[in-house]
């Protein structure tokens, strides 16, 4: 097939497009290269890329350039869209809103115009366990209500969702929606607690410890979150002939739309979390014990059933073999 990857010099991004690659897919990946975190990390792993054996190609797009996304859809005809770039991060949202609004929102609705005038087969796309903002019920399900975000992230990840439901059912256009909670391993992002950690760990510096560790995390390894977004690359969701619209259920439709969770279903305390680092990097953390930021949540927890039973896909690793790896990777990669 051929399948555009957008973000595809991100941390996700990357580590998609290499296992279709290395399937035998054609593989168009795109990126703005934006200067959101160290652009020569970007770079990196888009030489990781080129060194892959098979049919690879990058063009330098800006999601928010309507004309060039448009172009770049009628040129690629592509059978599948995995759309994973956007600005991420939820702190950077209080200052810097325009940037979410120009990527999340502009660009996504670029990539919905690209999808349903070429004929797309399937469209799935990145929206985030920030959506459950102000929920407390746990774990996470994506058949509770999510319309009460903390961050203008969490809003614009809502509004793709929903942007996604109006184009399946306007269109017919087969859209899903993955929900990721905590993504870590090697080529992470900077801007995440595990690479941030690490770092400062390595270095002997102090790590910012916020709302003084009461946090819990749905640590997810990027190889299981690699396995989850291609098997539901290969499911089309399809209308639900048992939609109520007396009493909707947000996760599904009478239109071909699914959203699920994807996550570990293991929540971690932050402080296991530290000790497992600690041992992965063989020395303690000093700690700067800080109170909770504006925007975040003490704890998240995915219901991952809907997932499991339309796919097939469980997490298979837990943080006492992941962050070996991720260090691994962080110390190789940085010299240290």
């Amino acid at each position: 097939m051929r399948i555009l990857v957008t973000g595809v010099a991100g941390f996700i991004g990357m580590h998609c497009a290499r296992q279709l690659i290395e399937a035998g897919h054609q593989v168009v990946g795109i990126d703005n290269l934006n200067d959101y975190y160290d652009v020569t990390l970007k770079e990196a792993r888009l030489d990781e890329l080129r060194r892959c054996e098979g049919d690879f190609y990058f063009a330098r797009v800006d999601l928010a350039d309507s004309a060039g996304v448009d172009a770049l859809f009628r040129e690629g005809r592509f059978d599948r869209v995995i759309h994973l770039a956007a600005q991420a991060g939820v702190r950077y949202s209080l200052e810097n809103p325009r940037a979410y609004i120009d990527s999340n929102l502009v660009g996504f609705g670029n990539i919905l115009e690209g999808c349903r005038h070429h004929d797309t087969g399937h469209l799935v796309y990145a929206s985030s366990s920030s959506v459950y903002g102000a929920n407390t019920r746990m774990p996470f399900s994506v058949h509770d209500n999510v319309d009460h975000p903390v961050s203008l992230y969490a809003a614009t990840k809502k509004s793709n969702e929903l942007m996604a439901h109006t184009y399946a059912h306007l269109y017919g256009l087969p859209v899903t929606g993955l929900r990721f909670f905590t993504v870590y391993g090697p080529w992470g992002r900077p801007d995440m607690a595990p690479f941030k950690f690490t770092r400062s760990i390595l270095a002997g510096e102090p790590i910012e410890v916020y709302n003084y560790g009461r946090m819990r995390r749905d640590f997810t390894y990027i190889d299981d979150i690699v396995d989850g977004v291609l098997r539901v690359m290969d499911t089309l969701p399809e209308p639900d002939p048992e939609f109520s619209t007396d009493a909707p259920d947000p996760a599904r439709s009478n239109a071909p739309y699914r959203v699920y969770n994807i996550g570990n279903h293991r929540p971690v305390a932050l402080e296991d979390f530290i000790a497992a680092l600690e041992d992965a990097c063989g020395r303690k953390a000093q700690r700067h014990e800080l109170p909770m930021q504006p925007g975040d949540v003490a704890e998240t927890y995915a219901d991952i059933d809907d997932l499991t039973a339309a796919t097939g896909w469980h997490p298979q690793t837990a943080i006492e073999q992941g962050l070996p790896q991720f260090v691994a990777w962080y110390r190789a990669f940085y010299g240290v």
